[in-house]
């Protein structure tokens, strides 16, 4: 394995060919501190980053806020505001584009300012915890107002709900090509569960729509032990969902689908790709020198939530390879995207002294994972 870092914390190896942008700081900007990192590309080339300007942490005053760049990445615009409902929680973004309308759907969660995580597991919390879902056919410019989507996407049985983080995808292959598929996540009633100090476990879910957008369904639970979940295509159209795992494996949880993401195997695990329960981002970049080259990436550590790692799959993600260092302090979500130009975006959240300080745009051509020891010679 031949590391690389790209953060320029703590080294100097940085160069040009490394596009670095920081998009939000904490202490800076209209709110207190910034999480949750999301990067999509439109069909127009345009790289939309989302994030949850907070007040405080995962409860309380949370809006969903948006920064676009036409050009790769190189400038982006000024922040603007998706979703601001006075003090309640707008968050964990997680868009699709709909490459054959051009669309750019929204999926987030609401939940009242004053219910924290627990209170919803639990569920004593003045309201449930909500799937949201909103659009935009302007290019990310304007969106339209949320419309509350629990009827059809979530279970009335379920206390904590989110979506992603992260994105959803569009699949390419078989008999499911053009269908939207959201990854998202929830807790439920177990009586062996520990969540929380409770009977409550985490299970993830997926959701999907055939029509465009109009309509959407929940696909089947996979459980036990798993949550913020994100999902990819293989070459023949079996779909792969990575999850975060509370399985004490300590790396990534893994289940797929056969059907389009309607239903799952079993969870196992994926011992190549350490994780410390945090949540990671996996993306089909698509053909690179003639093979399907997938991309993983995480803090790769079993405890803590550092060196965050990029990680390379020639062979529909059964063995990973080419680990990049891309910052060796401390890091933790992130997102994955590959840009018009053909280069990797990575949006992530790092800092000097803690992983919440800031949350940094790069773009690097993919050649920067393939030097000396690299699997392609």
């Amino acid at each position: 394995m031949v590391f690389v870092c790209f953060c320029g914390y703590s080294c100097k190896r940085q160069t040009t060919r490394i596009q670095k942008t920081v998009l939000w700081q904490e202490g800076k900007g209209k709110h207190n501190n910034y999480r949750i990192p999301s990067l999509v590309v439109t069909t127009k080339g345009t790289i939309l980053a989302f994030c949850e300007g907070r007040e405080d942490g995962d409860a309380g005053d949370i809006n969903l806020l948006l920064r676009r760049s036409e050009d790769n990445g190189i400038t982006w615009s000024n922040e603007q505001v998706v979703w601001d409902d006075a003090n309640n929680s707008c968050g964990n973004p997680c868009p699709v584009v709909d490459k054959q309308t051009g669309r750019i759907w929204l999926f987030l969660c609401w939940n009242n300012g004053d219910d924290i995580e627990t209170a919803i597991i639990h569920k004593t919390s003045v309201f449930p915890r909500l799937p949201y879902l909103c659009y935009s056919d302007d290019d990310g410019l304007t969106w339209s107002t949320p419309v509350n989507m629990a009827e059809t996407c979530r279970d009335t049985t379920w206390g904590w709900y989110a979506t992603g983080p992260g994105f959803g995808i569009q699949l390419k292959n078989g008999k499911y090509a053009g269908r939207l598929v959201i990854p998202a996540n929830h807790s439920y009633d177990d009586p062996q569960g520990i969540i929380r100090n409770g009977p409550y476990s985490y299970g993830a879910h997926v959701l999907f729509s055939d029509d465009h957008g109009e309509s959407w369904k929940m696909s089947e639970p996979i459980r036990p032990g798993c949550n913020e979940s994100q999902v990819v295509e293989l070459s023949d159209g079996t779909l792969v969902m990575n999850m975060r795992s509370y399985n004490e494996k300590y790396c990534r949880a893994i289940s797929y689908s056969k059907d389009g993401g309607t239903s799952w195997s079993e969870v196992m695990h994926d011992p190549q790709l350490a994780e410390s329960q945090c949540q990671a981002s996996i993306l089909d970049y698509g053909e690179y020198k003639g093979k399907q080259m997938h991309l993983f990436l995480n803090p790769a550590v079993p405890v803590g939530r550092t060196n965050l790692t990029l990680k390379a799959s020639f062979d529909d993600c059964k063995s990973w390879g080419n680990a990049k260092l891309i910052c060796p302090g401390h890091a933790a979500y992130s997102c994955l995207a590959k840009l018009s130009d053909g280069k990797i975006g990575m949006f992530f959240e790092t800092g000097k002294k803690r992983a919440y300080e800031e949350m940094v745009f790069i773009a690097f051509n993919p050649e920067e994972l393939f030097t000396a020891g690299s699997l392609l010679q």
